[in-house]
């Protein structure tokens, strides 16, 4: 069969795979412009920001989980989703799979034989590569356009949301008490809002586990709480008169693109409380 055939074969299961999640009504997309299956959960967030609704025929799995996803969920509902499996999308017949780079092979195979290309995106730790990464998924999906609007709204934001002067000591303490490294983006947000690292001050890296006592031993001015491990509010952290602590919501540290406006006004509404 070719690959034209195969194509249209999995098409037809669209209609039985899509009675799992409702598509978002919307106008038809652009005449040219690709439709697209994401499977990163980076790329769900900036293409439903860049990407016509018509375009996008689904997105990963992750975008339905509020613990998981960088998208509002009343956004992410509107959209249908895969698990990510070759047979589930070559069902839905799009033209374009954005995915990571992690991308198994033999679903990579899968993709291409049946005629689908393929983009990956990666992990972005600066505000540069973040605004590339929006710039060229816009692209990709026919709407440059959209894709400089949303880096100006990015651009504002981090102009609007800069705190110059002092920084405040901040300790980001994820799930599991690990901490971030310093050339992560989630660093360059807090630095550029107005804190300074606490856990890069000790010299710890990404990814490295700062206990509890450690923390009470050599407190920082200020604990950023971002999940719901019980040494992160524990009762001797609270009692510490010295030591604030705020929650920031985990899914604002996931990805850059459209999350990096929300992300930074809520780092700079805590740093312009504790001034």
């Amino acid at each position: 069969m070719s690959r034209g055939g195969v194509r249209a074969l999995f098409a037809a299961l669209a209609l039985w795979l899509g009675g799992c999640a409702a598509a978002p009504a919307s106008a038809p997309a652009a005449p040219g412009a690709p439709t697209i299956v994401s499977l990163n959960p980076c790329a769900d967030a900036i293409l439903a920001q860049v990407a016509a609704p018509a375009q996008v025929l689904a997105l990963s799995h992750y975008s339905h989980d509020p613990a998981a996803s960088s998208l509002p969920q009343s956004v992410a509902r509107r959209y249908r989703v895969t698990g990510g499996t070759a047979e589930e999308v070559i069902a839905l017949a799009p033209d374009l799979v954005v995915a990571d780079s992690f991308l198994p092979p033999a679903t990579r195979a899968a993709l291409e034989r049946a005629g689908i290309r393929i983009e990956t995106v990666g992990m972005v730790s600066t505000l540069a590569e973040s605004e590339a990464q929006v710039r060229a998924l816009a692209r990709v999906a026919g709407h440059p356009a959209a894709g400089d609007s949303l880096v100006a709204r990015i651009e504002a934001a981090w102009d609007d949301y800069a705190r110059p002067g002092r920084k405040l000591r901040t300790l980001l303490w994820q799930q599991g008490g690990i901490v971030p490294g310093e050339a992560t983006l989630a660093a360059a947000m807090l630095e550029h809002a107005g804190f300074a690292s606490h856990s890069a001050a000790r010299g710890l890296g990404q990814g490295a586990y700062l206990p509890l006592e450690e923390v009470l031993a050599d407190p920082p001015e200020l604990v950023l709480v971002t999940g719901d491990e019980r040494a992160l509010t524990h009762p001797a952290l609270r009692a510490r008169g010295d030591i604030a602590w705020r929650h920031l919501d985990p899914s604002l540290l996931y990805c850059g693109g459209p999350t990096i406006p929300r992300a930074l006004a809520r780092l700079a509404a805590i740093r312009d409380e504790l001034s």
